[in-house]
């Protein structure tokens, strides 16, 4: 990204963005971490899109961020400063947007002074606080969005869909992950670009290098070894995945990820593995177990469009893949088998087990090896350089 950041002097990000120290690491940190290798950047960890459970997790989390909200920014690495700005998350109740963005706007300009930052680009990852853009002092605006919010579980779906159809018109140029979301930006706002999600392709590919070493939980496991990391999330099939353990109880079923959904009934079968959450670094090791790698999502809005980030973890890794079908998914059809119902899902699973190779874990990381983090920011960046040199004022 050396020509990017030729063009990003005297200038910095304020990133809202998912919780910094949240399980499951998506494209809203790896984007982030790759910005600060070429400007400093303010991380705000904005509050979830639903409001809060009276759960433990929830109300620990509540309790992080509020404490965390009294802190002057917290520098994570070079160029990076992490902050929290706490909302009241009960959106509807009158006065409360007023409050959010009288507090929220101070609060980050606070934050950015205390990074050093005096000149900004604001970079919006997440809808919700997207009432803030335009009134940071910011020289441009950037909505980057990653999924279909409004189709989350437990969200107030016209409120978050308002919020996203808000801060798209808003910005000045908009980055989608998902392209099934492409034609409905490009109607609120020409400046949309697509911007399909990355791999860390180095990364991954320690997977199938001799010297890494299977996690003790995973290695005397019985093959062969069915294996998923992710959040174990309301759209997660979970009777599927129960579908295909009892079918074959002679294979493993190792699930690594948070579980944020009731799985009770997976967990009292014999042949399934529930790891909880793992470290982001460490996931390599983990599917170096695995035979066969699966996304086993439930056939809803959210995930017709979704632009799922481990599909090219799996490939990288060079695992053969199993999964529902989605439009983005379809474009790996030829590395990826796609299933359509539970018998299909589990016919395969047989068939790439049957007909895996020596070669194939090789052309499956090839297939995504010009996909790395590191070359989707730098044509992110890219064409924010040109909307900001647009932005500036010409020469007298």
């Amino acid at each position: 990204m050396d020509d990017a950041r030729l063009s990003f002097t005297d200038i910095g990000v304020v990133y809202f963005g998912n919780d910094w120290q949240a399980e499951n690491r998506t494209s809203s940190h790896h984007v982030a971490e790759r910005l600060a290798r070429v400007m400093p950047v303010l991380y705000v960890a904005s509050p979830g899109l639903r409001a809060p459970q009276a759960s433990g997790r929830d109300v620990r989390r509540m309790a992080r961020k509020l404490v965390a909200a009294l802190k002057p920014p917290r520098r994570v690495r070079d160029n990076l400063w992490l902050c929290t700005v706490p909302q009241i998350p009960f959106r509807r109740l009158p006065g409360v947007d007023a409050l959010n963005r009288w507090f929220g706007i101070r609060a980050v300009r606070r934050a950015l002074r205390a990074a050093g930052i005096a000149r900004s680009i604001s970079w919006f990852v997440v809808p919700h606080p997207g009432f803030m853009a335009g009134h940071l002092g910011e020289s441009l605006c950037v909505y980057y969005c990653i999924d279909d919010y409004a189709a989350h579980p437990g969200v107030d779906a016209d409120l978050i869909g308002a919020r996203d159809a808000a801060l798209t018109r808003t910005a000045d140029i908009v980055f989608v992950a998902p392209p099934a979301l492409l034609d409905a930006k490009r109607a609120l706002n020409p400046n949309t670009v697509f911007a399909p999600h990355g791999v860390d392709v180095e990364l991954f590919a320690k997977a199938f290098d001799e010297r890494t070493e299977i996690p003790p939980a995973a290695r005397d496991l019985a093959h062969p070894v069915i294996g998923y990391f992710g959040s174990l999330h309301e759209w997660i099939d979970f009777e599927l995945i129960e579908s295909l353990a009892r079918a074959r109880p002679a294979w493993t079923f190792l699930l690594i990820g948070h579980a944020a959904a009731d799985v009770s009934r997976l967990a009292a079968l014999p042949n399934v593995r529930l790891v909880g959450a793992q470290p982001y670094a460490s996931l390599p090791a983990w599917a170096k177990a695995f035979d066969v790698a699966i996304i086993p999502y439930r056939l809803n809005r959210q995930v017709a469009n979704a632009n799922p980030l481990k599909l090219r973890e799996y490939l990288a890794a060079g695992k053969p893949v199993v999964s529902v079908r989605n439009a983005e998914i379809e474009k790996f059809a030829r590395w990826v088998r796609i299933a359509d119902d539970r018998e299909g899902f589990l016919a395969a699973i047989e068939d790439a087990l049957r007909e895996e190779r020596p070669g194939l874990r090789a052309e499956r990381s090839a297939a995504v090896a010009d996909q790395s983090w590191d070359r989707r920011v730098a044509d992110v960046l890219a064409a924010v350089s040109a909307a900001l040199s647009r932005r500036q004022p010409s020469p007298d």
